[in-house]
């Protein structure tokens, strides 16, 4: 799950009661520490165990949480460049849209002043008759 290529480095220490684990080097949005502040069991109990049971579990969740706002940031960057695709392809219809209008335009033009001329000549011929 290597994003950008980025070489910061990340720890993790255990304060003097080992209860909590800080994380140095990664930068949480609020909304990432409210859901690792959440239950992960659906009965809403932590699983007891060694402290280092419990660092894993957190490393685990913090990688997810970290996969998950990357996939968030690329997948809000893609929306982006697709509505910016879509505004592309909407002007070039646009243009093309123009090009066909003033081209038929054009035609209808022709054939309007070729039927009057046809028109003329047989009133024309009309009178010569």
């Amino acid at each position: 799950m290597g994003g950008g290529g980025s070489t910061r480095r990340v720890t993790f220490e255990e304060d003097e009661n080992e209860n909590i684990t800080v994380v140095k080097g990664v930068r949480l949005s609020d909304s990432v520490i409210d859901r690792m502040k959440e239950p992960s069991s659906p009965s809403g109990r932590q699983p007891r165990g060694s402290g280092a049971v419990n660092d894993e579990e957190l490393k685990k969740r913090i990688a997810e949480e970290l996969a998950l706002e990357r996939a968030r940031r690329d997948s809000e960057a893609q929306k982006r460049r697709l509505k910016q695709e879509q505004m592309y392809v909407r002007d070039e219809f646009g243009k093309l849209l123009e090009r066909e209008r003033i081209s038929s335009n054009e035609h209808l033009t022709r054939a309007i002043l070729r039927e009057r001329a046809a028109t003329e000549e047989e009133r024309l011929k009309a009178q010569r008759f």
